[in-house]
């Protein structure tokens, strides 16, 4: 039996948004997840920040994706050749080539504005809480805490080596600023919770480079970091993990790496004073979220066999 007249267009749009909601629904996405359009979470308050953004302007080129399409169905519906007749000609409309003028460029203009109001948010700089010097070399890292001294005098610091992953201690909760810099070639310090990455650049201050940045971290856990910057022979593998405690624990940690290990004689190593810390997986002494490479190019996989308690610095 055919259709009555004017019942088609609304089936099909009932029809259409039935299945729009089929489809959202059989994803299991929360309306959280379902907003970020595939954003990946972040650990960071700036990393929200950009998320917002991301968001909003994934809704805003929805919203115009949508106009589109509507004036395209429309037209194709209701304006199908009825006969030879020239239909009105519009190439010559003024007030209609003033409209896709000028609402196109109050698009991007409102689009810049908010790029540009979030990246000085996630880039702005006060005074820190805590800093470090992160200095990248072929390949691995080494992370100095200028603020905490150990027993000889010498800077609280971590380096990676083939047989452990660097950690980077880190407080929850408090403005961290990285000093970003390099021994040999361009390197680029990124940190995938973070949503952020910058290179770091051999004498960054001789060739007025911007190499600092800061964020605050809103959650304790175990971050993967790598190399963003492809610098030689062994650059997919050199990894580090950052480690964010809460304040408490950061403090005890440093107070341990301030301290001189009487089982060995020397200042506490980054491993040893996770290990006397004793809280569980985040003391951890070894990365849990990547391995040591093993240096040796016959090898065609990561190095397997574990890594040492206290063998980092």
């Amino acid at each position: 039996m055919a259709l009555k007249d004017g019942t088609r267009v609304p089936r099909l749009v009932k029809v259409g948004g039935l299945v729009g909601l089929v489809c959202v629904v059989a994803t299991g996405c929360s309306p959280d997840q379902v907003l970020r359009f595939g954003w990946p979470t972040g650990v960071t308050s700036d990393a929200e920040s950009m998320r917002q953004l991301w968001t909003w302007s994934v809704i805003a080129a929805l919203a115009v994706g949508v106009l589109v399409w509507g004036l395209i169905f429309w037209t194709v519906a209701f304006h199908r050749k009825k006969s030879d007749e020239l239909p009105r000609q519009f190439q010559y409309n003024n007030p209609l080539e003033i409209i896709y003028t000028v609402i196109p460029f109050v698009m991007v203009v409102v689009l810049f504005y908010f790029t540009a109001t979030t990246q000085q948010e996630v880039q702005a700089e006060e005074e820190p809480d805590v800093a470090v010097d992160v200095i990248s070399f072929q390949w691995n890292w080494e992370f100095r805490y200028p603020g905490y001294t150990t027993p000889n005098g010498e800077a609280v610091n971590t380096v990676g080596t083939t047989d452990w992953t660097p950690l980077l201690v880190l407080p929850t909760d408090s403005n961290v600023e990285y000093r970003l810099s390099s021994k040999d070639v361009i390197h680029s310090f990124f940190v995938p919770k973070f949503h952020f990455k910058r290179d770091t650049f051999p004498h960054p201050d001789k060739n007025n480079q911007d190499n600092v940045f800061q964020n605050t971290i809103d959650r304790e856990g175990s971050f993967v970091g790598r190399c963003a910057e492809l610098c030689g022979t062994y650059h997919s593998m050199m990894n580090f993990e950052v480690r964010a405690l809460s304040p408490d624990k950061f403090e005890r940690f440093m107070d341990l790496r301030t301290q001189v290990n009487p089982s060995t004689g020397q200042p506490y190593t980054t491993a040893e004073a996770l290990t006397e810390m004793d809280c569980g997986e985040l003391c951890n002494p070894n990365s849990v979220t990547t391995i040591p490479f093993d240096p040796d190019r016959q090898s065609s996989s990561p190095r397997q066999d574990g890594q040492a308690v206290g063998a980092g610095n």
